[in-house]
């Protein structure tokens, strides 16, 4: 099977000395649901800056679909839809104009971008918000909003910065559905967050990283059925707090 992401001996060490990465490895499969968890400050934010080109690596191998990050990050780059933790888009423009204006960065001229992009907004029921100012939306429709916008040149890997930070129940299990849907047509998703029920609830693979450090890299079943199917929160604390008290 194809790897969506190929990492080997991943460091990063920033200008002020921080080693946020030491020595990372990490395959994710295509298709693969992954869920990449660990406490603030534990990497994943750099992993995730480092795949998206936003941080250049100190050293190691980083592979998206097969396609070097050295030598083909324009490549890349065209492969990888991101929903970052923060809203970033200008809350006075209209909700269509701010998928389309990022469908143009991909070269998706607007009237194809408006035809991409009506049955994303429909499924994430933001269709008859499409000429409102963002601004007018409620905070889980924003949530959505950066969903389609990150879908709109159909990317192959999906990735997920605290998706439902903020959002309620009720709207967060309906993002749940949609992302099992984008999972099973074949996009694959990789996934931080602090819920850990919902990280439990949708992926299939799970990697804990802490200080720059993968601690645990195992499949969600496994991982459970190992631990006499005990809450993922509880294995997790356990691990971090093991991995901490080694560290002191």
């Amino acid at each position: 099977m194809t790897n969506a992401v190929s990492i080997k001996n991943l460091r990063k060490t920033y200008k002020t000395g921080v080693e946020a990465l030491k020595g990372v490895d990490l395959e994710i499969a295509e298709g693969d649901f992954f869920a990449l968890l660990g406490p603030n400050g534990a990497g994943k934010s750099t992993i995730i800056s480092i795949l998206t080109s936003l941080t250049t690596k100190s050293s190691g191998e980083v592979k998206i679909f097969g396609n070097s990050l050295d030598t083909d990050r324009d490549k890349t780059k065209t492969y990888i839809g991101v929903v970052p933790q923060e809203f970033n888009f200008n809350i006075f423009e209209k909700v269509i104009d701010i998928i389309t204006v990022q469908a143009g960065y991909y070269g998706i001229p607007r009237a194809q971008a408006i035809k991409d992009a009506e049955p994303i907004l429909k499924e994430l029921g933001l269709w008859e918000k499409k000429d409102s100012p963002s601004q007018q939306l409620s905070g889980g429709m924003k949530r959505r909003l950066m969903i389609a916008r990150a879908l709109i040149h159909k990317p192959k890997l999906l990735i997920l910065d605290e998706p439902t930070a903020g959002v309620d129940i009720e709207m967060r299990r309906g993002m749940w559905d949609f992302l099992r849907r984008m999972n099973a047509e074949g996009t694959t998703i990789i996934l931080t967050t602090h819920y850990l029920e919902e990280a439990e609830e949708l992926c299939r693979t799970v990697a804990i990283i802490n200080k720059g450090e993968v601690k645990l890299h195992e499949t969600m079943h496994k991982l459970l059925e190992a631990n006499g199917k005990e809450k993922l929160e509880n294995i997790y604390v356990d691990i971090i707090q093991d991995s901490n008290n080694k560290t002191i």
